[in-house]
């Protein structure tokens, strides 16, 4: 299966496929069998799960979990107030809104990966809510709108498209005027490396004058292989930027070890960490959630001071009104009438004077 498309036609959405690749506890055994849910991902991301450990990162991103049954902190209703569906702003289904010069432009509804803590389940795992994603419909919408300078598009995934649909896109918001940057959200090079094949690198590379930036999301060190390596390379060679956007996952990667682990390895495939997501409302997913204050107390132990501050992401949390940061001001410790004080990883101090407006 050495081809992106004999991946996703074999993919692992069985039980029994899936007893090929681990052994399964009864626990799981009872989740695939009980829970009615979209599950499933590649042989590919498959192979990578560790049989016999029902911990291991990867199977608890793919397989679901009983405990998906519980929903004390979880909105319903998320995806629609996330994504400001509710307002009194007219938009096309496949328009989600949060600031005036950007917006997200939702293309599909599948995935190489039926993420467990996928923040967009009710549309694309659970499907109980129906968005009418009409790429054209989105396309004139975004065309009228002359603020827009700044388009992400998502899904889903958006690289399960063909190449000529992918090409389309691209090429009809680069006529529009005001269109400066085309953003990607996808988890292939990760899930299906594969898919970073000629035919896309045709489509996404070379100069142009709005140019593409590609963001991945890898949330544990286990992800990363030589597939995933060449994959971001292939992408870099033709033109793109490749970031991360990791998921702050509880069992997953919110320990100190794992977490450095995770953004070293980044860097060593020349992705840079762009945003660590705070796990959000969505219904179903509270054993992935941490406590909120988690994210920014990694970042101070596992890579401020520890590692190059090229490994550091952005801890947010998304909202109906936009991202908002989550990190502390660990070191700041105190404010004098002539100085502030600071200390560092290790506990060191050091000043710096108030400078008057």
């Amino acid at each position: 299966m050495n081809t992106w498309l004999e991946q996703l036609r074999n993919v692992i959405n069985s039980i029994d496929r899936l007893k090929d690749f681990v052994n399964l506890t009864p626990e799981e055994e009872e989740a695939l069998r009980t829970l009615n849910t979209t599950w499933g991902t590649t042989p590919y991301f498959t192979s990578l799960m560790d049989r016999d450990d029902p911990n291991c990162p990867i199977r608890k991103q793919v397989i679901p979990s009983l405990q998906e049954r519980r929903n004390r902190f979880g909105m319903s209703d998320f995806l629609i107030w996330k994504e400001n569906r509710a307002t009194g702003e007219k938009r096309p289904d496949s328009i989600a809104r949060h600031y005036h010069d950007r917006i997200a432009f939702t293309v599909i509804d599948l995935c190489a990966i039926y993420c467990r803590h996928c923040f967009r389940k009710e549309v694309v795992i659970d499907r109980d809510l129906k968005l009418r994603l009409d790429v054209d419909e989105g396309l004139e919408w975004i065309r009228e709108h002359v603020e827009i300078r700044d388009v992400l598009i998502t899904g889903g995934d958006p690289f399960i498209l063909p190449d000529d649909k992918i090409e389309y896109i691209v090429r009809k918001l680069r006529e529009i005027p005001h269109i400066e940057m085309i953003r990607f959200g996808t988890r292939t090079p990760i899930v299906l490396p594969h898919r970073v094949d000629e035919g896309l690198m045709k489509v996404l590379g070379g100069y142009h004058r709005v140019p593409i930036w590609v963001n991945i999301q890898c949330n544990h060190p286990k992800e990363i292989t030589e597939m995933t390596a060449k994959a971001v390379y292939n992408l870099l060679s033709c033109g793109i930027n490749v970031g991360n956007q990791s998921v702050l996952l509880k069992g997953i990667n919110d320990d100190t070890a794992t977490f450095r682990k995770l953004h070293q390895r980044l860097l060593s495939i020349r992705v840079r960490p762009y945003y660590l997501f705070y796990c959000g409302a969505a219904p179903g997913i509270d054993h992935f959630r941490t406590p909120v204050e988690k994210g920014s107390e990694l970042i101070r132990d596992a890579i401020r001071g520890h590692t190059t501050g090229l490994a550091q992401p952005m801890y947010v949390v998304s909202t109906n009104i936009g991202k908002i940061p989550l990190m502390s001001n660990y070191y700041f410790v105190e404010k004098t009438e002539t100085e502030h004080r600071f200390i560092n990883h290790k506990g060191q101090s050091t000043v710096l004077p108030i400078i008057p407006e």
